[in-house]
């Protein structure tokens, strides 16, 4: 079930990275917060979990592939053989 949901985050990722800048979304995903934050560690973004989990796959330069829809699709194809295992 586990390998579902990261191979489904990965898939959302690159939906959302080239999607249009006014959608909704995609501010959030890319937004900043105004103000001061509270005391201690900060919370851990969404993207920090992908971001993880492609460093873990050997992903490099995912910012780059994810623009180039098909590059990204293989780059989907090689994680969730990985993801799955023998």
């Amino acid at each position: 079930m586990f390998v579902v949901i990261k191979f489904r985050r990965l898939e959302w990722l690159g939906h959302v990275v080239r999607m249009n800048e006014t959608r909704s979304v995609k501010k959030i995903f890319e937004g900043k917060l105004e103000g001061r934050r509270g005391r201690g560690r900060p919370r851990l973004r969404r993207i920090n979990d992908v971001e993880d989990e492609l460093r873990k796959l050997g992903v490099k330069r995912w910012r780059t592939k994810v623009l180039e829809r098909e590059e990204w699709a293989s780059v989907i194809k090689g994680a969730k053989v990985k993801l799955k295992g023998p």
